[in-house]
């Protein structure tokens, strides 16, 4: 008797909700607490305390309800055979439209091409439920429907005309791979991910938002000397109109090699009046490129993504596995999404243990714009983040360390306020 992966699959699926639930639980009760955690009383206005825990409280009610519909419909669409049905009926209008069904180039794109339209018509609802009733409730949508829907339009114009070449080519791949399989979908994958960093910013990312240069100006001046003091290769410096859709508030850098540029929100600049807030943000971000976090992570994800595709190259031929999600032909694409399937419980261990190093290296970006001597106006600019994006205040531990890749605003700041130890 064959293992029956589908309904291990499923279970495990369940096993995990109901274990995310029970630390949503958590983290709801911590939510509800109506105090400030000590540390930050007085630190905190009981203003924004109240509208953050507010705005929490609703975010979280709204997470329970999608997370229950996702698992609904996610565990259904496996257990009730829809998705080698879907299969079926995308090969099935191929022929109707006068396509050859066994080209399975063209029967996956028409299979993804109804899976897109799937996801965006069941996201809809909550998609709009949060960007317009949440967010606008507790002022931080700015975005009316029109750009909403034309931000819509735009990425699934953009998913049309990058996605079917990428699908061929790891298709084709697949098909032509042999013993060294993995080693080439890497590879390939390394080069894709390479090119989108590179293009991203530049052509895709102007799409959706507008990119001007920082003015001439204090700030510019100490962002920039902060930058040559560490020998950082800062070619440009942006601000984008990220006020345009949300209030929310952000900064980061991109760039490889001596071609680096740093973009900031104008809510961060609005927000932080002193100059001193946002040079100490940026110098907590040239932290993680002094301290190589960027290449480390980057190094990491690659090791993963190639682990990954070795163990797909072990199980794409297995007969059985296909069978047990009844499917009676192999694919190519319905391979990679079972076998995304049947490592979920290895892809929660190593997300764990990603948060767990990410937050480490928060520490120590903290630590190196403290050694540059921001530690005052990183505080201060920490503290008004968190205060203008109403970030949830009191935090479960077993919540943070699971789903958190930050660690929370008390911890950073005990870190910060640490005496430094002295060394002989």
């Amino acid at each position: 008797m064959a293992f029956p992966y589908m309904e291990a699959v499923v279970g495990f699926m369940i096993l995990v909700y109901i274990f995310e639930t029970y630390l949503d639980l958590r983290q709801h009760a911590a939510l509800k607490l109506p105090t400030l955690p000590k540390p930050l009383v007085g630190v905190i206005s009981q203003e924004k305390f109240e509208k953050s825990r507010a705005y929490s409280l609703e975010k979280s009610y709204f997470h329970f309800v999608h997370e229950f519909v996702t698992i609904l419909m996610d565990s259904a669409i496996l257990y009730f055979g829809i998705l080698p049905w879907f299969w079926k009926r995308s090969g099935e209008v191929l022929v109707y439209s006068g396509f050859n069904a066994e080209n399975e180039i063209l029967h996956t794109l028409a299979f993804l091409a109804g899976v897109m339209f799937w996801s965006q018509i069941t996201d809809l609802p909550f998609s709009l439920y949060s960007t317009f009733v949440i967010e606008t409730r507790h002022g931080f949508n700015k975005q009316t429907l029109l750009l909403f829907f034309r931000d819509m339009a735009k990425g699934i114009l953009l998913a049309i005309v990058i996605g079917p070449p990428i699908v061929a080519a790891i298709i084709i791949i697949v098909q032509k791979g042999g013993p060294y399989l993995a080693i080439y979908l890497w590879g390939f994958m390394l080069i894709v991910s390479l090119i989108m960093m590179t293009v991203y910013p530049v052509l895709i990312a102007p799409l959706f938002n507008k990119f001007t240069p920082l003015p001439e100006g204090e700030l510019r001046t100490k962002i920039e000397n902060l930058a040559s003091s560490l020998k950082f290769p800062l070619k440009k410096l942006f601000v984008v109109d990220g006020s345009t859709r949300s209030s929310h508030s952000n900064a980061y850098m991109y760039g490889f090699l001596k071609n680096k540029r740093i973009v900031l929100y104008d809510t961060l600049i609005e927000q932080c009046k002193n100059e001193e807030e946002v040079v100490a943000v940026i110098a907590h971000e040239l932290g993680h490129w002094k301290l190589n976090h960027t290449m480390y992570s980057f190094i990491a994800v690659q090791i993963l993504t190639l682990l990954q595709f070795g163990g797909y190259t072990l199980v794409r031929n297995s007969k059985d596995l296909f069978l047990s999600f009844g499917f009676d032909t192999q694919p190519v694409l319905i391979g990679l999404i079972i076998f995304q399937h049947t490592v979920i419980p290895l892809q929660h261990i190593v997300g764990l243990l990603l948060n767990l190093v990410s937050r480490a290296f928060e520490f120590q970006a903290d630590a190196f714009a403290k050694k540059l001597g921001y530690a005052v106006p990183l505080r201060a600019g920490l503290i008004k983040l968190q205060e203008e994006n109403l970030s949830s205040m009191n935090t479960d531990p077993w919540y943070s360390a699971y789903h958190y890749s930050h660690p929370p605003l008390v911890e950073r700041l005990a870190a910060i306020d640490e005496p430094d130890k002295k060394t002989d």
